[in-house]
């Protein structure tokens, strides 16, 4: 799996990339990660890479052109050979990342995880030309009902989630199956809302580790007992119970 990201901050990426499950994975090459300098792309002395809107309008937006030569220059493409460089490869992506997009969710995750290619356009001061967004990108996507200040930090969330889901990125393949927005199959032919339930997306069960009692909070007796099946059957009546708390909009 490659991953590219365009950025007028190359520089933020060092952080988040060599640490954990991502700095592992790119050490065995299981992932390469190549950050491109949007401002490479920009063809006057200033470098600039953002203008005023047409309209008018508070802030600025980035502009069409050092977007689409990036994305070219990545694809090996260039000017006019594609009115959309990402319909070269249906094993690539050209993710846009943006308040305004599509919501991220795992079922995205697990889709990208299929593929061989994502490039990430990381947006920043007002958006951008809104020609990237039906022209370049082959997708628009935001991790959540809120703004930042640009999408450099939301791409590197999507890359975490997508690069777990390869096989060999974490020690017990298990992991990325038994947790939050795993769909959850239906253990039997009982029609309770309990077992009806249990077909949807669900949050993870709640975990306990030593000591057994914690401040006078102790831990279910049934984590303890060493009866498998029961629990099996408590930790997914706590998942429901928490998914009902925390996300109930799951559980429509």
């Amino acid at each position: 799996m490659r991953f590219d990201l365009i950025s007028i901050f190359p520089e933020f990426f060092a952080g988040p990339l060599s640490y954990g499950i991502l700095r592992r994975a790119r050490e065995t090459s299981l992932v390469e990660v190549n950050v491109q300098d949007l401002r490479v792309f920009t063809k006057d002395r200033h470098r600039t890479v953002d203008d005023r809107p047409f309209g008018g309008g508070e802030g600025m937006v980035l502009k069409p052109e050092p977007l689409f030569e990036a994305v070219e220059s990545l694809l090996g493409t260039t000017a006019g050979e594609a009115s959309n460089p990402g319909a070269a490869s249906p094993k690539t992506a050209i993710v846009l990342m943006s308040a305004a997009g599509k919501l991220f969710r795992q079922e995205t995750a697990r889709r990208y995880a299929q593929l061989e290619r994502i490039i990430f356009i990381c947006g920043r001061y007002e958006g951008v030309d809104e020609r990237v967004a039906e022209h370049l990108a082959t997708e628009e996507i935001s991790i959540g009902d809120f703004v930042l200040s640009g999408g450099e930090l939301p791409a590197m969330m999507v890359v975490d989630a997508v690069t777990r889901l390869l096989p060999g990125a974490l020690g017990n393949e298990a992991s990325s199956q038994n947790e939050s927005f795993s769909v959850v199959d239906n253990p039997g032919p009982d029609t309770s809302q309990q077992s009806r339930v249990t077909s949807q997306i669900l949050l993870d069960f709640p975990h306990y580790t030593r000591p057994a009692e914690y401040r006078g909070w102790p831990v279910p007796e049934v984590l303890i007992g060493g009866n498998h099946a029961e629990v099996a059957k408590w930790r997914r009546a706590a998942s429901i119970e928490k998914t009902r708390r925390n996300r109930p909009d799951l559980l429509l």
